[in-house]
């Protein structure tokens, strides 16, 4: 105790430094584009809006016990909330949303977000006060210049993978104790620590460290070789702790419809010669979306020691030769496919491309600190010609590369990038000359280094806000209350399951906010099954499913999935929903022909051609025949700076750029008819961009065309109706060609008749947390089919004994019944968590073993 007192007398201003400097330089680069807490702008970026900010309010719903760790029942009909959290949630400060409300759960995410940028500096500060011999103001510079390199602040939005930067040098630093002296404990517990925060980034930082501790044994063979199996012990028991999260989450996304993507091509597209080049000058942000460029820049210091390490006559040839493959295997893995593919786990990345890129950084900055270490006033004229060794190869960049590619790159860049090396240059070679300043060299250098990281993280931000926008906070939090008190009243109301959905949010994930149950959701992690059958169903779906939307579709998809509530600003216009309550611009709907979250029915519906779309779905469960849907035209009959050319398909051009193409429809629905407009692309990738802002009768809804699904509502009437549809297609292409829309209508009479019969079949379910019950009483036998999506971690007991599940569509829960009175109960537990939990409680015991055993074998040798 008296050392570790000592220690932070002594390092305590350096410790301060190294954590408070990144998050202030943070705090001021956010709010010179007016974020801080309880400022207009939200610190998520616009993909991200909300959707980290839902995930944590959902992680305090688990907090206070109003959720299951294991099983969350918002977004996606149902879902394994704890491979969910393996990704998102897992990290070391998450529990701290607890001390939060929901409500500011934006200046949560900011708070968080910060305290993870001074982390990482302090983390990186013990590694190198403990790894380098230099001056602790060079350290304290280190340090903050590891925790804003480009890839921290410019990949800062997807928050989880923040916290790998505070592990990482903890890792290596552990790697360092236990082969010089023999002390594991540092390494097992940031190897634990950094898998069970986040599995993905887990995985590329366990293939760098062991390539990093081979190359560190191949270095010093005869003092490190027995220390090697120790690193692979203490590691695979780590690994194996671990699995009480990683196995669950990898048994989900393999079980649930996640493949691995192909290997097309040897060579990487969107890749350029000069990338490395160009990505470490000060201040260079391109993009974090498709076509970008790796984030490598850490600092210009950094970059010139690094080079210096290779340059200097005091580093082994056989270290320069083991680190740099190591530097080559990694921008290999940026121009090789397959070795670019690896490190994302075989999966392509949907954008946030070469994830791996700050493995890259941190090499960088390590082998600077052993440069820095070893450099001697003597090789002075290697260091400068390294320096004009980086500054020509700059300059060469300027001359040679592709103006168009690398068109990110400004001058004030390039003149600050040179400038500051010439000054670092100059301040050094003063350092080492026999003037008597020498004792504030460090000093200057250390505020030279933070207002370059200064403004790289600015430029950072800036370029997030850019590449992606930072949005008005008020869309998170405008409504809030308002639609919490509407949620609070349903709950009081209904004493069985129910699912509700917003028609108005700008999150697919405000279910998990709330602890609502619906079926939007944006997630990586997701249950593709049940994804893709709802994509039959109608509530869009597409690609690889990290997005489903529930609106733009019919009454009968409302009745199937038991959507109780809707709640929306402007009127319904839906048939069968009424009105139930109001809070400030919100009103309360309910819908008296939804479903509960069961249904009896026989065993045709296994049969693999039957029940492929609602509307046969509809049938089978009410036991009726015939058609549900007419169709009727929709008669163009106004344009509005549009060029329309209509044949089987209609093409709608812009007269004039930047303003919406805005096309009038006429279309009259039928008495006691629920009329839809089918709007649908004829090339979905063509129409990424393209939003549709649809008028009926004054009543406005904005949706993205290829998001959502194709069935635009136009209202019920009870009366033969004629009304005008007024769309206004915007963003995207200078045109849009859609499939020729058809006006749909639904029967209600029909509609009504065969919803009350299905609700006779209705068996209703009691959720708790990870389970679901119900009871029922059969003359016959029978299939009971749920709405719950279907996981291999779902068991079924019927009257407390293990029965059989039975998938439907291998998307929704089912099992057959024996006629009789029964008691059903459903009870999921995560795939691989009982060997996963086994796991951890054994390789943690094994690992306590060996460390008594070690410390008994040094008591009886002092002996």
């Amino acid at each position: 105790m008296k050392t570790i007192r000592a220690f932070m007398r002594q390092h305590y201003p350096a410790m301060i430094l190294s954590f408070s400097i990144p998050v202030v330089l943070m705090i001021v680069a956010y709010y010179s584009i007016g974020i801080y807490p309880g400022s207009e702008r939200s610190i998520l970026a616009t993909d991200s809006f909300a959707q980290y900010a839902n995930f944590h309010a959902s992680f305090k719903n688990v907090l206070q016990g109003k959720q299951s760790i294991f099983y969350t029942w918002s977004g996606s009909l149902g879902l394994n909330y704890w491979a969910l959290a393996a990704y998102y949630l897992n990290g070391l400060f998450t529990p701290l949303v607890g001390l939060f409300d929901n409500a500011t759960m934006p200046d949560t995410i900011y708070y968080l977000t910060l305290l993870k940028f001074g982390a990482s500096g302090l983390s990186f500060w013990f590694f190198a006060q403990h790894t380098f011999k230099l001056d602790r103001w060079l350290t304290v510079g280190l340090s903050i210049s590891y925790a804003l390199m480009s890839y921290a602040v410019g990949y800062s939005v997807v928050i989880m993978w923040l916290d790998t930067f505070v592990y990482l040098p903890l890792i290596v630093w552990g790697i360092h104790r236990l082969f010089e002296q023999k002390k594991p404990v540092l390494l097992f517990s940031s190897y634990l620590l950094l898998f069970i925060s986040n599995f993905y980034m887990g995985f590329m930082v366990g293939v760098f460290t062991f390539l990093y501790a081979i190359i560190r044994t191949l270095c010093n063979w005869s003092e490190y070789k027995g220390q090697f199996l120790s690193y692979l012990g203490t590691s695979l028991l780590a690994g194996g702790a671990s699995m009480i999260t990683v196995l669950p989450a990898v048994i989900d996304l393999r079980t649930n419809g996640e493949s691995l993507s192909p290997m097309y091509t040897f060579l990487t597209p969107d890749t350029g010669p000069w990338d490395f080049i160009a990505k470490n000058m000060v201040g260079v942000y391109d993009t974090s979306k498709y076509e970008s460029m790796p984030f490598i820049y850490i600092g210009l210091i950094p970059l010139v020691f690094c080079v210096y390490y290779f340059l200097s006559k005091e580093v082994a040839w056989k270290e320069k030769i083991g680190y740099g493959s190591l530097f080559l295997l990694l921008i290999a893995s940026v121009y090789v496919y397959p070795l670019n593919l690896f490190w994302h786990g075989l999966h392509v990345p949907n954008m946030f491309l070469f994830r791996f890129s700050f493995l890259v950084s941190f090499l960088v900055i390590l082998l600077a600190g052993y440069g820095l270490e070893r450099f001697k006033k003597e090789d002075s004229d290697r260091l400068v010609n390294g320096v004009l060794g980086i500054i020509g190869i700059f300059l060469l960049f300027v001359f040679f590369s592709n103006k168009k590619r690398y068109d990110v790159i400004t001058m004030e860049s390039l003149i600050l990038t040179i400038g500051l090396l010439l000054i670092y240059l100059s301040i050094w070679l003063l350092w080492v000359s026999k003037y008597k300043v020498k004792k504030w060299i460090p000093v200057v250098l250390l505020i030279l280094m933070i207002g370059e990281a200064g403004y790289n993280a600015r430029s950072m931000v800036v370029g997030i806000l850019s590449d992606w926008g930072y949005p008005s906070r008020i869309l998170y939090t405008k409504n809030y209350e308002e639609t919490k008190q509407l949620i609070e009243q349903t709950n009081q109301k209904e004493e069985s399951f129910f699912r509700l959905e917003n028609l108005d949010v700008e999150s697919l994930n405000t279910s998990f906010n709330f602890g609502s149950h619906g079926v939007s959701m944006f997630s990586s992690i997701r249950n593709r099954h049940s994804s893709q059958y709802l994509n039959a169903l109608g509530f869009r779906s597409l690609g690889t499913n990290l997005t489903i939307e529930y609106v733009n579709n019919t009454l009968l998809a409302d009745t199937l999935v038991g959507m109780k509530y809707n709640l929306a600003k402007d009127d319904l216009m839906k048939f069968g929903y009424k009105k139930v309550s109001s809070a400030g611009e919100y009103t309360l709907y309910e819908n008296e022909y939804a479903l509960p979250l069961g249904i009896l029915t026989d065993d045709k519906i296994y049969e693999p051609t039957a029940v492929q779309n609602q509307t046969e779905l509809f049938n089978h469960l009410s036991g009726m025949e015939g058609e549900l849907f007419s169709f009727g035209e929709a008669a163009l009959i106004e344009t509005e700076n549009a060029i329309v050319t209509e044949g089987k398909t209609l093409t709608i051009a812009e007269e004039e750029p930047a303003l919406p193409k805005q096309v009038t429809w006429l279309v009259t629905v039928p008495a006691k008819s629920q009329g839809y407009l089918s709007l649908v692309a004829k090339d979905m990738a063509e129409a990424v961009s393209v939003n549709v802002d649809l008028r009926v009768d004054g009543v406005s809804r904005k949706t993205g065309l290829i998001n959502t699904g194709q069935y635009y509502n136009l209202g019920y009437y009870d009366e033969p109706t004629t009304v005008e549809v007024t769309a206004a297609f915007s963003e995207g292409k200078q045109k849009v060609e859609l499939y020729r829309p058809d006006a749909v209508f639904l029967n209600t009479e029909r509609f009504k008749t065969a919803a009350e019969k299905m609700q006779e079949k209705g068996i209703e379910i009691q959720t708790q947390g990870r389970t679901a019950k119900a009871s029922v009483s059969l003359n016959k036998e029978q299939v009971l089919l749920t709405t719950i999506p279907y996981d291999r971690g779902w068991k079924v007991l019927i009257d407390g004994e293990p029965a059989e599940i039975t998938t439907f569509k291998d998307a929704f829960l089912s099992v057959k019944l024996p006629a009789g009175k029964h008691d059903i109960e459903f009870i999921f537990l995560p795939q691989g968590f009982v060997l996963g939990a086994s796991l951890f409680g054994s390789c943690i015991l094994i690992f306590s073993g060996c460390l008594w055993w070690r410390k008994k074998r040094q008591s009886e040798a002092v002996k």
